[in-house]
């Protein structure tokens, strides 16, 4: 394992794929100053059809705040708009918590402390079949970050399995080559998730000490990678809380906005993760990321990319979870365990994070009913 390598150098092996959208996301990044947006910024993005960049950032400013209300109308609008009522629920598995990287705020870090384990090929399966009784037809496969541990035929033979018992497969793994995410497209996955954590890459440095998650272009570049090699859709996230958030918001929204004009076919989505407590460190916390701030986040993604599906994961309260699937996400996890096993009542690993919202599927599946909303077991149908 390479130690206090150079974050932005590439290791061998890994692909490199022509392109400059880093360097036009860091560079927007960059320019982006939301003190300098004022009220009739505000006013003016929420006046139009269609959002640019600066609009989005815009709505993402502090200026904005008093507009939430306004902010959230729209966002619903536009919600109802391209998704009508259904809310998409889904599930994620983790397979395996073994870890190369040290990544000082994640549980599953390299270096902490914690029960380890994989599943075995029966294990999965017997795992899956419990989730498929729930009703649930999607599922989304996790693992650590161990090409060791899990390396790419492991994983593939997961989504094969997933196959057999779910209409949509995600994983959200390491970071791969584009033939390798093809091999794993052939094996059943429809989608690629991967968080950037924080786009600030000075930062990044400092919160990745080792493992391969430490090359920070090699993960930029993961979803293209992703798409290259077959991929339905994508997945986009700044892990919220580990730096200035306005900032990571406004590069994920960029990232995302780029890659959607270069591959028109892809589907997009977001995912709107705050940082939270983990095993061994109970103090780890998002700065300056409250609920009002998420929400924010939450419609300015909506408004700024429509189209897009935004999820919103059980490291939300019960609350703020029902309360933004009215507004502006349009996929709910439910039944979460993020252990190792639990599904099936033997569970042989710890948990990446704490969870906030525990309902199982039939209690999320109620409550989405509550609002008035259709709660949906697949938003994809094969032809």
């Amino acid at each position: 394992m390479t130690e206090k390598c150079d974050h932005m150098k590439y290791m061998d092996g890994m692909e490199v794929i022509p392109s400059d959208m880093l360097d036009e996301v860091i560079s927007a990044m960059n320019a982006y100053d939301y003190e300098r947006c004022s009220e009739r910024d505000v006013k003016e993005a929420l006046s139009k059809d269609v959002l640019t960049p600066n609009d989005f950032g815009a709505l993402l400013s502090p200026a904005a705040a008093p507009f939430l209300e306004d902010m959230a109308q729209r966002a619903m609008n536009e919600t109802r708009k391209h998704f009508g009522n259904s809310i998409a629920m889904f599930t994620p598995l983790y397979i395996a918590n073994y870890c190369e990287n040290y990544c000082i705020y994640c549980g599953f870090n390299c270096h902490n402390k914690i029960r380890r384990a994989r599943l075995t090929e029966e294990e999965i399966e017997r795992e899956m079949a419990e989730i498929s009784k729930t009703g649930l037809e999607e599922i989304l496969i996790l693992t650590g970050e161990s090409r060791k541990m899990s390396d790419v035929d492991y994983i593939a033979s997961a989504c094969a399995a997933a196959k057999k018992y779910f209409n949509v497969v995600g994983v959200e793994v390491y970071p791969m080559n584009s033939d390798e995410y093809a091999k794993l497209h052939k094996s059943g996955a429809d989608f690629v998730t991967v968080f950037q954590e924080t786009y600030n890459s000075d930062k990044y440095e400092t919160l990745h000490l080792e493992g391969h998650k430490r090359i920070f272009p090699y993960r930029f570049y993961a979803q293209e990678r992703a798409i290259l090699g077959g991929m339905r859709g994508v997945g986009f996230a700044a892990l919220l809380g580990l730096d200035d958030f306005r900032k990571d918001a406004f590069a994920t929204g960029m990232h995302a906005y780029l890659l959607q004009k270069k591959y028109p076919h892809a589907e997009i989505a977001f995912s709107c993760p705050r940082l939270r407590p983990i095993i061994n460190n109970d103090k780890i916390n998002p700065k300056d990321v409250h609920e009002p701030q998420l929400l924010q986040v939450v419609c300015a993604y909506r408004i700024f990319m429509p189209f897009a599906s935004i999820t919103i994961s059980t490291r939300e309260s019960e609350r703020f979870r029902d309360n933004v699937i009215k507004i502006a996400a349009t996929k709910i996890s439910a039944g979460v365990d993020v252990g190792i096993g639990g599904h099936s009542g033997n569970k042989k690993g710890d948990e990446q994070f704490e969870i906030s919202d525990g309902r199982n599927v039939d209690e999320v599946f109620k409550a989405i009913e509550r609002q008035g909303l259709q709660p949906v077991m697949s938003d994809y149908i094969y032809v």
